[in-house]
């Protein structure tokens, strides 16, 4: 009984190790996302505007012809929470590279300067930057926000000549490119003591935005300009404007990333905005943080890499 059940195994044994060796046996095959060069991923706090598309079209494009793998995620209508939240699992999911939109706010600083760094992350700001010292970007690709606010200067100069008033309104948050825009703004008006300026800050509810404008109105009957330094507070300013008196009194400027302001050109409710290059940002975003990933461009930059800017007019879109 014994040797008839050795004799069973040793067959059972024989047959199995047959199966492993025969010349047509093969590995599983890896899925395509595996075979990729590199897993990027591109998060915003403004999915749902003409502006992001762009931005994520010009990075989805870019990440292909690479063979990298891009997936671009994002949250609606500015939602803080969720943004952070997202940006927490591409850490943790040990993604290759983050391409963000940079949020002035110490929950993003710690994420981007402490655990993106403790996976080795790279991480690099688009369209909104935040300082390298405050976030350990390894750099930014986007406009010049401090050359797009002495453009807005010139407009407003060449339309009122050298004396006028003006009313520069900005979100409570005051980020950073904010900041830029408003100091390229004032430091090219500075140089014209008739040109008077009053900048106020609204939490960007559209209701406070209103009030704000209202109440900035009522003290500053004489105004001549307005500039919405948050492109996303230009639709509900401009709805006070035109409920006290006609629009077109005024010389009214933005800038092309809010969710109105294209629209608001069209209509002639806006006299200009600063037109940028959000497919340039998506793609230049993506080649640069392929180069550094293959050790090509390193390091990167550190004040960034601007792209085109423009002051798009009424005029121009008619």
């Amino acid at each position: 009984m014994i040797g008839i059940v050795c004799a069973v195994l040793l067959y059972f044994t024989i047959e199995s190790a047959d199966k492993v060796f025969r010349s047509d046996w093969q590995l599983p095959r890896i899925s395509a996302d595996n075979q990729a060069k590199h897993r990027l991923v591109l998060i915003t706090q403004e999915l749902d505007t003409p502006f992001w598309e762009k931005v994520g079209v010009g990075a989805l494009d870019e990440a292909k012809k690479n063979d990298a793998s891009m997936e671009v995620w994002g949250s609606y209508g500015k939602n803080q929470e969720d943004f952070l939240k997202r940006i927490e699992i591409a850490i943790h999911s040990k993604v290759d590279g983050i391409i963000v939109q940079g949020l002035d706010t110490d929950d993003f600083k710690s994420l981007t300067k402490i655990k993106a760094a403790f996976y080795g992350i790279p991480i690099i700001t688009v369209a909104n930057d935040v300082p390298m010292v405050e976030s350990q970007r390894r750099t930014y690709v986007g406009s010049d926000q401090y050359l797009a606010g002495q453009m807005i200067a010139r407009q407003l100069l060449s339309d009122l000549g050298k004396s006028g008033r003006v009313i520069m309104i900005g979100d409570n948050r005051e980020e950073y490119y904010q900041k830029q825009r408003l100091k390229g703004i004032r430091n090219l008006l500075d140089g014209y003591p008739d040109i008077q300026t009053e900048y106020a800050v609204t939490p960007d509810a559209r209701e406070q935005v209103i009030a704000t404008t209202q109440g900035l109105m009522n003290r500053l009957p004489n105004v001549d300009a307005f500039v919405a330094v948050n492109a996303n507070i230009a639709g509900a300013m401009i709805q006070e404007i035109g409920r006290r008196s006609q629009v077109k009194l005024y010389h009214i400027y933005s800038f092309d990333d809010g969710t109105e302001t294209l629209s608001l050109l069209k209509k002639g409710r806006l006299s200009g905005i600063i037109q940028q290059s959000p497919e340039q940002m998506g793609r230049q975003s993506v080649k640069l943080m392929i180069e550094w990933l293959n050790g090509e461009t390193i390091p990167l930059h550190p004040d960034g890499y601007f792209t085109e800017i423009q002051m798009l007019k009424a005029t121009d879109v008619r």
